[in-house]
């Protein structure tokens, strides 16, 4: 009998804020270029193709671009699930499988997991095949090779008629260090990586014996889903509605039908610094250099340090992570306190716990270089074929200075081809929109000079990639908007992000 198609679903939630300062809120850490210049979604996309078939990402709203942009730079294809608030696994799965053919075959894989050996991992999920067709979910656990107490355990049991997997006999919290090395000592165990094959309907029933209200908010959320695209977005308020649980405590603890089958590969989920230092090797002194990172008279000191030299002089038991607005130093032992440390910062009210100084756009994206009192300068990348919105700002005009490639400026309905080592002024008040029309990454050096410089001083008019709020005609706008319109099919809408 020919295999079943595997449908590849993707979990792209979580905040990674353990990997502070790499990762943040608005760029967490499956989209940071983690291992190899590639991000950890990247390279799950990757792993996940081996399958041949599409391959269906769970975001949010705010992230859907990268997700998309992850999508097109692995060459996967398929849909992207727009989440507009977090809810947890279960109901990301559950949406998912709602969405799907009821007897679908579904991989669910979180996006920041680190398996090096793509081919063992598609064996091993196919070992799963025959039992989650035989309405079982089948779980993966991974064989351990240290009593960790950063991960989960499922006790195996009975092994199947075909030997290919084991009922699950329960899971196991994160242990503490005396708890993991038993558990290591008795030999039944693993450490769960939260990946699951199991057909549509058998998730569906699962949630609805155990969560029913979780299924009922999800059925509800996609029965309304809206398509741009490659999106789906499901609808707010019954999503918004919807508990926010996990799938272990929701369904699998409570759920008698589980199986587990054993990878024996290497796998991280890259929880924390000291799991990212893992994945590069060590030097005869135990040190674990990223990018330009020097180690002298040091031990056990690893270093991120991708942008500029970061030198770390005897040191010991150290973790270093360089960022262009950012500098974390650690101890390797306070590696899992990362996250409190975030969470401080933001109380405080800094910028640099949650956004990162390059902000990705659809279009591409922007750095902040310098700002001082009434100027501000940022390098903008733009797509081949990317377009920043049609837009106005009431208090700055803006230098663009092309340093690679040909921009196409519109300023006040005049178009004009900007070419490297030319520039183009644009007062305040003026519509006007930056464009790419060639096949390479055009760069730009943006001057703004004014009173005030915030992100929020921004009409837009017109935005290609869908960003834009509910649409007022100018008829609506203020006398000072009004006066902006450059013809009467002009609109304006709600000011937001460039």
């Amino acid at each position: 009998m020919n295999t079943p198609l595997i449908h590849p679903v993707v979990l792209c939630g979580g905040s990674g804020t353990r990997l502070w300062p790499l990762s943040r809120k608005a760029l967490p850490k499956q989209f940071a270029p983690l291992v190899g210049g590639k991000s950890l979604l990247h390279l799950t996309l990757e792993r996940l193709a081996v399958l041949n078939a599409d391959i269906t990402c769970v975001t949010s709203e705010d992230h859907r671009f990268l997700v998309k942009e992850a999508v097109e730079n692995a060459n996967a294809t398929g849909l992207q699930i727009l989440e507009p608030v977090a809810r947890n696994t279960a109901a990301a799965m559950a949406s998912a499988a709602l969405l799907a053919e009821p007897d679908d075959l579904l991989l669910f894989a979180p996006s920041d997991h680190h398996i090096p050996d793509a081919a063992l991992f598609a064996r091993t999920v196919r070992t799963g095949v025959e039992a989650a067709l035989a309405g079982k979910i089948v779980t993966f656990g991974v064989v351990p090779s240290f009593p960790s107490t950063a991960y989960g355990y499922i006790e195996a049991g009975e092994p199947s008629a075909d030997g290919r997997s084991q009922a699950v006999v329960r899971f196991v919290e994160k242990p503490t260090a005396a708890v993991a090395e038993q558990l290591i000592l008795h030999g039944g165990y693993s450490w769960n990586a939260g990946i699951f094959l199991v057909q549509a309907r058998t998730l569906i029933a699962a949630l609805r014996g155990h969560a029913p209200d979780i299924l009922l908010a999800c059925e509800r959320a996609t029965a309304a889903v809206a398509t741009d695209g490659s999106f789906l977005r499901l609808d707010r308020p019954a999503f918004e509605d919807c508990r926010a649980d996990s799938i272990d405590y929701a369904v699998l603890e409570k759920h008698k039908d589980i199986a587990v089958v054993k990878f024996e590969g290497l796998w991280s989920d890259v929880g924390s610094w000291n799991a990212v230092a893992s994945l590069h090797p060590a030097d005869d002194a135990g040190n674990r250099l990223s990018g330009k990172a020097s180690a002298l008279n040091s031990r056990n000191t690893f270093i991120h340090a991708p942008h500029r030299p970061v030198v770390a002089l005897g040191t010991e038991n150290l973790i270093i992570v360089d960022t262009p607005d950012a500098v974390l130093v650690a101890g390797a032992g306070c590696a899992e306190q990362v996250a409190d440390v975030v969470r401080k910062l933001s109380l405080e009210g800094c910028a640099e716990a949650t956004e990162h100084r390059r902000v990705v756009r659809p279009w591409g994206a922007y750095d902040s270089i310098d700002l001082g009192e009434r100027f501000q300068v940022k390098r903008l990348t733009v797509k081949p074929g990317g377009k920043l919105s049609l837009q106005m700002h009431h208090h700055r005009a803006e230098h663009w200075i092309v340093v690679k490639g040909t921009a196409r400026a519109t300023c006040n309905g005049e178009v004009t081809l900007v070419r490297e080592n030319e520039s183009i002024y644009l007062p305040s008040g003026a519509i006007h929109r930056l464009e790419n029309p060639g096949k390479t990454v055009l760069e730009v050096i943006e001057v703004q000079t004014g009173g005030y410089l915030g992100e929020d001083d921004i009409v837009r008019f017109d935005d290609t990639y869908g960003r834009c709020g509910p649409v007022r005609t100018l008829a609506d706008a203020s006398p000072t908007q009004a006066s902006a319109g450059s013809g009467a099919n002009a609109v304006l809408h709600a000011p937001i992000r460039r």
